[in-house]
């Protein structure tokens, strides 16, 4: 049978992809490198020729999720009709990232991870920012937010987000994270200016 030889670029995607699928069933720490070697017929060497460790090809999972939920949000704002808390609604709602992936999540919660755990959420940040600063672009047009800083806004809102209420990167209690999700909306409306309640569609999306 004659040897397959594939592009780096999709070699290194087969790893990657075949890394998720075992971080998904297997959980992280119990992949192995001769798992991923074993679901793809490959030598240890091919493996280390694009990644040095296990963790450093969890980054790149981790970095592959936050592309891919990307290329979802662009088309979210481009085939979603209506005013921009309509958009806004869909467009949280398709780049909740934990809903999907929370096997992802949890590991990044561990001891050790911490580090990748911040780069994760700075990636989010600085790729998603802009494309929430869209909408509310077009909210200030259409009259239904007031700000002369969307870009600005939008970095403000998810890092509060995201910082504020994840227990990997401080070991707020339960009873912290429910408070400021619950005061969320509320900020968020008084920054953008919007109408009282036109946020409280994040306490249903985050809570799912």
């Amino acid at each position: 049978m004659a040897r397959v030889v594939k592009k780096a670029s999709e070699r290194r995607a087969d790893i990657i992809n075949a890394a998720r699928f075992l971080f998904l069933k297997k959980k992280y720490d119990q992949t192995s490198i001769q798992d991923v070697m074993e679901v793809l017929n490959i030598a240890k060497g091919t493996i280390y020729h694009y990644f040095k460790s296990k963790e450093e090809i969890l980054e790149a999972v981790v970095k592959d999720i936050v592309e891919g939920n990307f290329i979802k949000m662009q088309a979210c704002i481009k085939n979603t009709k209506g005013d921009a808390l309509q958009k806004m609604q869909a467009l949280v709602e398709t780049g909740h990232i934990a809903k999907d992936n929370q096997f992802i999540l949890d590991q990044l919660h561990e001891t050790g991870n911490e580090a990748l755990h911040l780069r994760l959420f700075a990636a989010t940040l600085v790729t998603n920012a802009p494309l929430y600063a869209i909408v509310i672009k077009q909210g200030c047009e259409e009259g239904i937010f007031k700000t002369d800083n969307p870009l600005e806004c939008a970095e403000f809102i998810l890092s509060g987000y995201l910082f504020m209420t994840d227990k990997g990167i401080y070991p707020w209690s339960d009873e912290d994270v429910s408070r400021r999700m619950l005061a969320f909306p509320r900020l968020v409306e008084q920054t953008l200016n919007a109408p009282l309640g036109s946020f409280q569609f994040l306490v249903r999306t985050f809570a799912s």
